[in-house]
């Protein structure tokens, strides 16, 4: 009798597509959850990642230093140059004393305006930037309200340093009694024109993407009007030199001293407010060209 032969393996059955309303079969693979929360990106994020920026660089910390070095430096140096000297103020505030330490801390605020957005095209940064907010303008209103406000408490503080010093060196050479208007003027209005004029810098910074470029921009923005004007000696070419005095940014600086180099022009709170408009202006445009120019 012979043997008979094994059963054939059964081929699988197909699998048809489940029926309308049927509930649905077992995933074939298990599935994976991130423990990580899903969060939507606000402004927030932006500036947390620019504060951890701009406080992780060197050239924050050299800038600002130099900075601090030149206005309280220069501030302390020429307080007690005139108290050297005995002088007799004769009711003059010594307020006045610190704007030689600022115009020329003003260039460090310049270089780091620049720095902060120009620096990361030269690195090639700013890509890794846009992928992880791909938000342009936000990126740079962050860029812009962090420089902002370091600038401005780092002038401030220094500004009312440089005063408190200049007070108490000087108050037996009967020196006037600064009001509360001086007061802020020469310590929070100056501190805000300097920020303002970093943050303008900043939007240079990204409407050229160079740094040794923008700085040149800058500095030239600061000097050359006053400069050239001095140089101006047709009498044709008059009215040209007064507006290039009376508007050039060391004179604004002087008018939060009362001490303008012109008679007519900008007075009191004028130069805060020339500086929004035209650093409001640079924003809108550096906006403009980020949206429309690759990275």
């Amino acid at each position: 009798m012979s043997t008979p032969p094994p059963p054939m393996p059964h081929s699988a059955a197909p699998e048809w597509p489940a029926a309308p309303g049927a509930a649905p079969s077992a995933p074939a693979y298990p599935t994976y959850t991130s423990p990580i929360p899903v969060v939507r990106t606000h402004l927030g994020h932006a500036l947390a990642s620019e504060w951890t920026k701009i406080r992780s660089v060197r050239s924050t910390m050299w800038t600002l230093g130099v900075l601090v070095a030149l206005v309280v430096g220069i501030g302390l140096l020429t307080g007690l140059v005139i108290a050297g000297s005995d002088p007799d103020l004769a009711g003059e505030s010594p307020l006045s004393l610190g704007f030689f330490g600022l115009l020329l801390g003003s260039m460090c605020l310049i270089t780091l305006g620049v720095l902060t957005t120009a620096s990361e095209y030269g690195t090639g940064m700013i890509r890794t930037t846009m992928v992880a907010c791909p938000s342009r303008g936000r990126v740079l209103a962050a860029k812009a309200l962090v420089f902002f406000l370091v600038a401005f408490v780092v002038t401030v503080v220094c500004a009312s340093v440089v005063g408190l010093l200049h007070m108490s060196l000087l108050e037996e050479y009967n020196a006037a009694e600064p009001s509360v208007e001086e007061w802020l003027k020469g310590t929070v209005g100056i501190s805000l024109y300097l920020a303002l004029l970093g943050t303008l810098s900043l939007a240079v910074g990204s409407i050229v993407r160079h740094s040794a470029g923008a700085i040149t921009i800058m500095i030239a923005l600061v000097l050359a009007p006053l400069v050239i004007a001095m140089f101006m000696f047709s009498p044709s070419l008059a009215d040209v030199q007064q507006a290039l005095f009376e508007y050039s940014i060391p004179n604004q600086m002087s008018v939060f001293y009362s001490t303008s180099l012109s008679e007519s022009g900008p007075s009191g709170w004028d130069p805060l407010w020339i500086m929004l408009v035209v650093t409001g202006a640079a924003l809108a445009f550096a906006f403009t060209l980020l949206r429309k120019r690759d990275v």
